[in-house]
């Protein structure tokens, strides 16, 4: 077999390969092997019809050409392999010669990785938030803690913002109850925002045997997004009673005897968030800064297949599991068809040469991904997936998906890499030295985000296998 490469944009190459005819002989018997078990032919047994009658009665045109879309991968992938190519997606294949018993000749268009010249990447600097933790925010957090912990109990007047209601709820669409439509015995806080749009004003300076009536739209049920004509029924108003900040509260909401010790954690406790914020940050601005380094064309084939894989993954699975469509979500957001459009066009962009840039990164830095390093980031996902680390293993292995975690490990690592060579300063000009661990985990995260779509699909698919 002799081949040829010929490149026809930076992203797509057009291999024309020959084959010499005695190099189809494995796929010629193949094909008669196969005919033989699929035909019969009267005064021979099943499997034992000589070539020859099989040419005279079915032609050796067919037989030829089950031999050549036999042969076409392997051929077609020596070539690749000759040619030290990284293909991208199926190759276009023509045959544009087929002379039985001298030559096969066909070529095969298909997207290429391009080749990337990776820069000196150690001039990057960027900048990211300062770690303050201030006594507002301790405040805060403290406050969100008394709340949870809050008590009710049933008052004899008219509901107010924060108050506790009981309520029975009835719901009409063009004046006919939906089968779903009644709900008895609802407890709803009034201001949390929880439950239809409108509610708040209804109930509020509701007492308790009282009702109204509003319109709202559905957001769940056999009626969403439709327009329902709802009436609450005030059953009960209940005051909620927020326990004193004192050491006895400390005492009850955590581990700490005292108010102050409570305070202390929780400073602690807000200072390692805002520093993995940080990490992050450093990560994403980090990455950005790379991206804007390195000329990456990208192939339009493929870019058109993430965008639709991003659309696929966000309408049928995020808005699907959230009760919406893309109108509605789009409504919400407040964005128009053609900005959605644009915005997960540039996503899909970002995500492509995300990935382009750090693989080479990680041949150029000769990095590996060891069994640990796997297996942690596997139980990260099984956790955020909701699976069991044995459940979610399985079904990535069975999936076939266990290339793409290794290459998400791998390419996060190569961020941590320029991350660490990277300058990293805060708002007060202060040098952030990022623990090398959490940055290397936090570098996973942001290259995640990136590819958006891969690791949905890991996920979806490791979800599927569990399911079926």
């Amino acid at each position: 077999m002799k081949s040829a490469v010929e490149t026809l944009n930076p992203t797509r190459v057009r291999l024309t390969v020959e084959v010499p005819f005695e190099e189809l002989k494995d796929s010629l018997d193949a094909a008669y092997k196969k005919i033989n078990q699929q035909v019969t032919v009267k005064g021979f047994r099943k499997g034992k019809i000589p070539a020859r009658v099989i040419d005279q009665r079915f032609g050796r045109g067919a037989v030829l050409e089950e031999a050549v879309n036999d042969a076409l991968p392997k051929f077609y992938t020596e070539a690749v392999n000759e040619a030290e190519l990284s293909p991208l997606g199926q190759p276009e294949v023509d045959i544009t010669e087929l002379k039985d018993g001298e030559t096969l000749n066909f070529t095969a268009e298909v997207d290429v990785r391009p080749a990337l010249e990776i820069p000196d990447y150690t001039g990057i600097e960027v900048e990211v938030d300062a770690v303050e933790v201030t006594d507002e925010d301790i405040e805060k957090s403290v406050e969100q803690l008394r709340e949870r912990f809050a008590s009710t109990s049933p008052v004899e007047r008219a509901a107010e913002d924060g108050d506790v209601v009981t309520i029975d709820l009835e719901a009409k669409v063009e004046g006919e109850v939906l089968e779903d439509g009644i709900a008895n015995g609802v407890s709803y806080t009034i201001g949390s925002g929880e439950l239809l749009d409108g509610i708040d004003d209804a109930v509020k300076g509701k007492s308790a045997g009282e009702e109204a009536t509003f319109t709202s739209e559905l957001k769940g049920g056999s009626a969403a997004g439709k327009e329902a004509e709802v009436t609450v029924k005030v059953t009960q108003v209940a005051a909620r009673e927020l326990p004193a900040l004192d050491d006895e509260f400390a005492q009850l909401a955590s581990e700490f005897d005292t108010l102050d010790e409570l305070k202390a954690d929780s400073r602690k406790r807000l200072a390692n968030m805002k520093q993995f914020d940080q990490a992050t940050q450093a990560q994403e601005r980090v990455l950005e800064k790379l991206l804007e380094l390195v000329e990456v064309p990208v192939p339009e084939k493929l870019l058109e297949d993430e965008v639709n894989t991003r659309k696929h993954n966000l309408e049928h699975h995020q808005l699907g599991q959230m009760g919406l469509d893309l109108a509605k979500y789009l409504e919400i957001q407040g964005k128009t068809a053609e900005e959605f459009e644009t915005e997960t066009r540039e996503a899909a962009v970002k995500g492509i040469k995300t990935q382009f840039v750090l693989d080479e990164l990680v041949k150029k830095e000769n990095l590996n991904v060891n069994q640990e390093e796997l297996t942690e980031h596997l139980m990260r996902r099984a956790a955020s997936s909701g699976m069991s680390p044995d459940q979610f293993a399985q079904a990535v292995v069975e999936g076939g998906q266990v290339p793409l975690l290794v290459g998400e490990v791998a390419r996060g690592k190569a961020l941590a890499v320029v991350v660490e060579a990277a300058t990293v300063k805060d708002t007060n000009g202060e040098i952030v030295d990022l623990d090398e661990e959490d940055e290397t985990e936090t570098a996973i995260e942001t290259v995640e985000a990136a590819e958006a779509s891969d690791a949905a699909d890991a996920a979806d698919a490791a979800e599927e296998k569990t399911e079926g």
